[in-house]
């Protein structure tokens, strides 16, 4: 598996759903200036995933106010896509989901991310958090039966912003609002302590 975080995000251009219609021509460069929660999961109509992206929908006022835009990718086609989205919530379906999903059938951009899994050709449950520059700044690979933490990726997501903006890093288990530190020895020292 290729480590992307501090390397720019692979660029691609695909085909995506959106709500209830067809991008012919989708990019993550439609999101400029926006940090991008890029993720993958294994596969339409299965059992982990539906729950992953109903939790990503619901916290959509979060991740847009930190000024970033969820985008989810499988292996599966813009027209599985599109009957995926049609089909409710209580019957295994994803209706309601609003943010772009990646048609990605011949592959590559699991590949390019390095989260295909080649035996089944299927992507495990990647997750690569890109700033506004394009550049990736954290990257997470489940295998396909655990699903993720959205908390979690809204964390990681403050503490990038809170380090752009103010310079200092987060230690372990930082969450907004509690204890940053200089990343310098006597930053440390301080940091213990307090």
């Amino acid at each position: 598996m290729q480590l992307l975080v501090g390397k720019k995000a692979p660029s691609f251009t695909a085909r995506a759903v959106c709500k209830d219609r067809i991008i012919e021509k989708f990019s993550l460069d439609l999101f400029q200036d926006k940090y991008i929660v890029f993720f993958f999961y294994p596969l339409d109509f299965t059992f982990v995933c539906p729950t992953e992206l109903h939790a990503f929908q619901e916290q959509q006022a979060a991740f847009a106010k930190r000024n970033a835009q969820v985008v989810g990718c499988s292996v599966d086609s813009q027209y599985s896509h599109l009957a995926w989205l049609n089909t409710p919530k209580a019957q295994g379906g994803i209706q309601g989901v609003e943010y772009p999903i990646v048609a990605d059938l011949d592959k590559s951009i699991a590949r390019a991310y390095s989260v295909l899994k080649e035996d089944e050709g299927i992507a495990y449950r990647g997750l690569f958090l890109i700033d506004k520059s394009g550049n990736v700044r954290h990257q997470l690979v489940n295998d396909l039966p655990l699903g993720r933490s959205i908390e979690e990726v809204l964390r990681v997501l403050d503490a990038l912003i809170f380090h752009e903006t103010h310079g200092e890093v987060c230690p372990a288990n930082w969450q907004e609002g509690s204890k940053s530190m200089l990343p310098t020895q006597q930053g440390l020292i301080s940091y213990f302590d307090s």
